[in-house]
């Protein structure tokens, strides 16, 4: 006499306290041998193999708490980002400080001036589109970044890499010792400081390819006191302006 299988998968909600916290998750019972844990659109789920007991499955939720709620918060924060309009004296970020997008009825050229408050101004024509507002936020980062890059290559006595713009929905810059460094445009919005952060963990890369002691013993001197950027990196990265749905803000990396 044969023995029933057990159902392909089986899921049922469930409510648990995670590091004080409450936390909804779905908890999914299937064929699978191992325990994984995965936040995406739909929420939190743990998946573990039949005949695993609710509290066990807990202890392995719990045991990577804090990933858990770190990647819970960044999908409620990115929820809750607005969308940018493209409209006469709207206010977007640009290093850290509010930037106004000025429309103009006559004229074609685009260009960036100082307003009379100290603030700066992007002049766009009437007939300016989402693209062209971004390729100037482009123009500026890239600007931008070559020099901050080119000062933390004098600091280590190294010569300055090609440094180019990326768009990469996971990673806030990488580094190559073929194609150099890429830093994601939207950094531009972030106070000096945090792009500095970026910057500075790349070109410590072209010392040391890896995430190894050595490695972060460059970005410190490079950058004291780097993990407090890096955490405000992981709450300021969250809160930009949705410009262009193409262009979402990445998934709090460095490289």
């Amino acid at each position: 006499m044969s023995v029933p299988r057990a159902p392909a998968t089986v899921e049922a909600a469930h409510v648990m306290e995670v590091e004080g916290r409450t936390v909804a998750l779905v908890m999914r019972h299937s064929r699978r041998r191992s325990f994984a844990l995965q936040v995406d659109h739909r929420g939190a789920r743990v998946a573990v193999p039949h005949g695993t007991s609710v509290a066990a499955a807990e202890d392995f939720v719990r045991m990577h708490g804090r990933w858990l709620l770190a990647r819970l918060s960044a999908q409620q924060a990115q929820a809750d980002v607005q969308r940018f309009v493209m409209a006469d004296r709207a206010e977007f970020p640009l290093l850290g400080r509010a930037a106004r997008l000025c429309i103009l009825q006559s004229g074609r050229r685009v260009q960036w001036r100082l307003a009379a408050d100290g603030a700066d101004e992007l002049w766009l024509p009437a007939s300016a589109t989402t693209a062209q507002f971004v390729r100037a936020l482009r123009t500026r980062a890239i600007d931008w970044f070559r020099g901050r890059v080119e000062e933390y290559c004098h600091r280590l006595g190294l010569p300055l890499p090609e440094v180019r713009l990326s768009s990469a929905r996971t990673r806030w810059g990488s580094c190559s010792s073929r194609s150099g460094i890429r830093l994601h445009w939207r950094l531009i919005h972030l106070e000096p400081a945090l792009i500095d952060y970026v910057v500075a963990h790349e070109v410590a890369h072209l010392l040391e390819m890896n995430h190894s002691p050595r490695f972060w013993s460059v970005v410190e001197r490079l950058y004291p006191g780097w993990q407090d950027a890096r955490r405000c990196l992981r709450v300021q990265g969250g809160r930009l302006p949705l410009i262009d749905a193409r262009d979402l803000t990445p998934v709090i990396q460095e490289d």
